[in-house]
Parts: structure tokens; C-alpha cells; sequence
């Protein structure tokens, strides 16, 4: 039975990380699939550690990779983190947090309420974080607002983009536990 469950993790692990790896491919501004990834974690590893330190990991090593090739020039030599990261982490171990509590059978209604409440979270948190953060704004209500308000334009396509790679993740691992018995979990269930 453990080592079933190593199996289980190990291959979850793996293709959370080969998603992750799906923001070195060139594409449009924001399209990752983290606030996905924190979604799918949650509901599919046993422990919620897992879930948090997996996509976690995803990102870190995603994002050292990023840094260090396509932004390097944004940076003085080799970059581990950058300015505003903890917010983003933040956000995704949020998102596991919600997650979890939201999902105790998988169906279509859920997946896409996940991704919603994904969104909104990252949206919110992040942007809460640039307020803090940046210099530019104020310190004050209206310095947070004038934050929100400038992250607006980017919420739509975040949501579509949440959506897309929630239905990869949750559609393409519900099709192999439908072919594969040894992917299924006793204690979830798709309906």
C-alpha cells in the first residue's frame, strides 16, 4: 500500500512539474498554469503539505529557470527570486488551502467554481502584494484600489487561462485513472 502511494505521488509530482515547465514555452502574458496547478494538488494528493511544497516546487523551479534565461536581463546576474514572489507563493498555498475545502468529489460544476475562486485569490493576493510592495502606489485606499484597478485588464484572460489548464489537469488525469486502476484515489471520486 505505501508504495503505491509513493507511486501515486511520484507520478502526480511529475505531471505537475512537466505543466509547470509549460511557462518556458513562448506565449502571451500570464498564461501559467500555477493557480491549476494549486487546484489540482489540493484535490488529488493525500496530504496538503504535498500539495503546497509540489506546486511550490513547480513554480520555484519554473520560475529559476525563467529568471535566468528569458528575464535575465531584468536582473543582476543569477536570480533565485524575484521582487513580489512570496505573494505569488502565497497565493498558490491559499488557493491549495480553498481547495481542498471545496472538493470532496470532482465534477464539472466544481472544477470550474475551483478555478473561479483560483483566480479571484491570485487576483487578489498578488495585487495586494504589488500595493505593498511597488513604490508607485500609495500607501492608502486609494494607492490599493489604483492596484486592483491595474490589475483588471489582465483578470479575464487569468480566468480562461485557469479554466484551460484545469481541464487539462483535471480532464487528462481523469482519463488516465478511467484506463489505469492504479490511479485512483479510494477517497475522491468523479462525478
Amino acid at each position: 500500500m505505501k508504495n503505491k502511494i509513493e507511486f501515486k505521488f511520484g507520478i502526480l509530482a511529475l505531471l505537475v512539474l512537466i505543466v509547470a515547465l509549460a511557462r518556458l514555452i513562448p506565449n502571451m502574458p500570464n498564461f501559467s498554469p500555477m493557480t491549476a496547478i494549486a487546484v489540482f494538488g489540493a484535490v488529488h494528493f493525500e496530504k496538503m503539505w504535498k500539495a503546497i511544497l509540489v506546486t511550490i516546487l513547480a513554480a520555484f523551479i519554473s520560475d529559476l529557470v525563467l529568471n535566468n534565461t528569458l528575464y535575465a536581463s531584468m536582473f543582476d546576474g543569477f536570480t533565485f527570486f524575484y521582487d513580489g514572489f512570496v505573494w505569488q507563493y502565497m497565493a498558490y498555498a491559499m488557493i491549495s488551502l480553498v481547495s481542498v475545502q471545496l472538493f470532496t468529489s470532482i465534477s464539472t460544476a466544481k472544477v470550474v467554481g475551483g478555478s473561479i475562486a483560483a483566480t479571484l485569490i491570485f487576483f487578489l493576493v498578488s495585487n495586494f502584494g504589488a500595493w505593498i510592495s511597488l513604490p508607485f502606489y500609495s500607501k492608502d485606499l486609494t494607492g490599493l484600489f489604483a492596484s486592483y484597478t491595474a490589475g483588471l485588464p489582465f483578470l479575464k484572460m487569468s480566468f480562461l487561462i485557469d479554466m484551460f489548464y484545469s481541464i487539462l489537469l483535471f480532464g487528462g488525469y481523469y482519463l488516465l485513472q478511467s484506463r489505469f486502476q492504479l490511479f485512483r484515489w479510494p477517497y475522491l471520486k468523479y462525478s
